[in-house]
Order: C-alpha cells, then structure tokens, then sequence
C-alpha cells in the first residue's frame, strides 16, 4: 500500500510484539506517538501483537500475554521450542490476515527477527526497534537483520555504521532515556529534593550503589561494591543510597547490609534514579544504569563481573575496546572501567574518590556527561521520532 490514499476506508493496522518489560514500555511509547501523529492528520490506527500491560493500556490488542514469550537461561527456549514456534506462526498468521500494513518487533531479537523475516517473505513491511549489539559481539548479526526488516530504529547514533552496505534503513531515533530523565535531573534543586525523600541530609557525601537488577548480578557485585564502600567511609562519613529494583532481592540486600551494619546505608524500593539525583558519584553495574547516570550528570566507576568461565567465553566473543555505554558513545574513556578481577574494593573506591575529587576541582567531565546526553537526544524524542521513522515507511512521501 503506498499511502493514506489507497486505503481511505480502513484504519492503518500495525503488527507488534514484545517479549520482555524494557520492550514493552518501549513499544508503548511508539504505540502512543504513533496514535497521536495519526490523530493530528484525521486518521485511525490499531494494533495487534503481543505486548504487555504498557502496550495494551496504549491501545494494543494483545493475542496472549507477554509471560507467554518469558524464557529464561539456555534451557527453557529448547524445551519450550515447540510451544513458542506454535506461537510465532499465531502472530505471523493472524497479521497475515489482518492484513497489516507493517510489523514492528521490539527487541526480543531471536524471536522478532525470524517473525520478521517470515512476514516479510510474505510482503508485510517489518521494522526492528533496537539494534542488536553488533558492535560488541556476533556482528554476521547484521546481514540477519537486513534480511529480516526493511527499517531498523536505532538507539545509538554510531550504530548506522555496522549496516553500511546493506539493503537496510538505518534510522537513528535516540534514546528513550533522554526523554523520559527531565534535563534538569541533575540540578542542585533536584539534588537536594531528592536527599529530602531519602531522609539524607543535605550536606552529606552521597554515593549510590548499583550492583544490578538480577539476582546474580547482584551476588557477583555486591561484594566488591560493599567493600569499596567501607574504604570510602574511611576516608570521610559517606551516606550510601542503595535502591531494591525488583522485589525478590529484598532478601539478599538486606543480608548484605547485615554484614556491614557499620555503614550508613539507605535502602529503598524502586528504580536507580532516585539514587542517582541524590547522589555525588556511583559505583554503577554495566548497563542502562550507566546511561542514567550519564542523563542525570553523575561522575560514575563502572564494573562487571561474570563467572571465572563466562568471562573467559565473553573474552573470545566480545570485541569492543569498551563496556561502558558512555565510553561507548564517546569512543574514549570518559568513565572509569574495572571489569573482573580488576573489580576489587580498593580499586573500585580509589577510583570513584579520584572523579568525586576532579569534579570538585572543576574538571570537565559534567560537561562531557551533558555532551553524551545530547547525542543520545534526538528531535522530538526517540517514541516519536521512531513514529514517524515508521510512518514513512508506510505512507511514503
């Protein structure tokens, strides 16, 4: 269909599917935006797929719950192959016959790629949201992904790159953090409102820990963090901010901070951002968190660990000079990395007290933290500049 005008009796339909909570709230947002750029110009649009409570609250018609798609570790997906491919043929069947006019997978690359791939040999446009990360691993990953989607939406403005040459769109939408993280999070303002809720005063050292949002990020982590923190408060009393991200590791935090009942810890219920306003500096687990600390102006020490084995397999298989997605961004080291056995206390602390001290002294890495936010914004933000990414592909100019 090559426009709005070919098809004036029906709504635009969009296949979509997410398989995990980041991508359901990420497809939320486009289902929304999308939703409002069709109202703008007096038309209607509808969804169907499979998403969670975000996406269906945002107008999706979910055929079956997101938990349908929840496959852990490198078992589950075997045993269960037979009842997600009965499942892939469901989605694949019914946007078929709804006739849609594009499908866009959210993440969820394994399943969302094949879905893809089929639908397109069967003429639907399809679309992939997030660039698998083919800069760090496995990049023969984007001749599979041209073959799957006709426009890829991504997050990072130097992703384009690894597609070059391919019968691919590369669309670069920004990062759905720098929209939803206010520019003024960061602020002294935000700072002390954020101390008030926390019950920290306002001239205490603050440093926030965060050690992960998985059980064994945490139990890999959280030792090493902890231990810095005791060589920290020995240095000046140091309040630490520590958030529980999800409820089961509850239990575990509370243990660990039974272990080092000698610091002044405060520990909440909810996500890292909190912490992060409230907070001096960080010692931040590689991944999103390191992006919101980057969006809230945090200086930061990043660290990752993984089993002795895991490591020497990602050692083989990653090829990236960094793990830091601000270093990343940056292509130079703006942050501190400790990664493994580099990861120990007195590094960690040395590290994190040596940014606290050049911040105070009016280095300049605030001002490269803001640099890196900028890149990761994008016009009108990423759900709506993803939106229109789709729209014209669909109702070409």
């Amino acid at each position: 269909m090559s426009g709005a005008s070919s098809r004036p009796l029906r709504p635009l339909r969009l296949g979509i599917v997410a398989g995990e909570t980041s991508g359901d709230q990420l497809g939320a947002g486009l289902i929304r935006s999308l939703q409002r750029l069709m109202q703008e110009s007096g038309s209607t649009i509808e969804f169907v797929g499979v998403g969670g409570t975000e996406m269906e609250s945002a107008g999706l018609k979910s055929l079956v719950p997101i938990s349908a798609l929840a496959v852990n570790g490198f078992v589950e997906p075997v045993r269960r192959l037979p009842e997600l491919w009965h499942l892939l043929r469901h989605v694949e069947k019914t946007c078929v016959a709804h006739s849609v006019d594009a499908f866009i997978g959210v993440d969820f690359n394994v399943f969302n790629l094949l879905l893809e791939r089929r639908l397109k040999s069967a003429g639907i446009r399809t679309v992939h949201y997030v660039s698998p990360s083919v800069y760090a691993w496995r990049r023969g990953r984007a001749k599979r992904l041209a073959k799957s989607a006709g426009l890829l939406l991504a997050l990072y403005p130097f992703e384009a790159a690894y597609y070059e040459g391919l019968p691919l769109r590369v669309a670069h939408v920004g990062h759905p953090l720098a929209q939803s993280i206010p520019v003024d999070a960061g602020s002294p303002t935000a700072r002390a409102a954020a101390r008030r809720e926390l019950g920290i005063a306002e001239t205490s050292r603050v440093v926030a820990l965060l050690p992960g949002s998985r059980r064994t990020e945490v139990e890999l982590m959280a030792g090493s963090f902890f231990g810095a923190a005791n060589l920290i408060d020995q240095d000046a009393r140091t309040t630490f901010v520590l958030p529980c991200v999800r409820p089961e590791l509850g239990a575990l935090l509370d243990g660990l901070l039974r272990e080092h009942r000698s610091l002044n810890v405060v520990r909440y219920n909810g996500n890292a951002r909190l912490a992060l306003a409230a907070c001096d500096g960080a010692l931040v687990k590689s991944g999103t968190g390191t992006l919101e600390a980057t969006c809230i102006g945090r200086p930061m020490v990043v660290s990752y660990r993984l089993g002795p084995w895991s490591y020497r397999l990602a050692k083989l298989l990653v090829h990236t000079r960094f793990v830091a997605l601000p270093n990343i961004l940056a292509d130079r080291a703006v942050v501190p990395e400790l990664l493994q056995d580099d990861a120990t206390p007195e590094n960690l602390a040395a590290a994190l007290l040596r940014e606290l001290e050049a911040v105070a002294s009016g280095g300049t890495l605030l001002a490269e933290l803001r640099a890196l936010r900028n890149a990761l914004a994008v016009g009108e933000g990423a759900d709506m500049e993803a939106a229109r990414a789709v729209l014209s592909l669909v109702e070409p100019a």
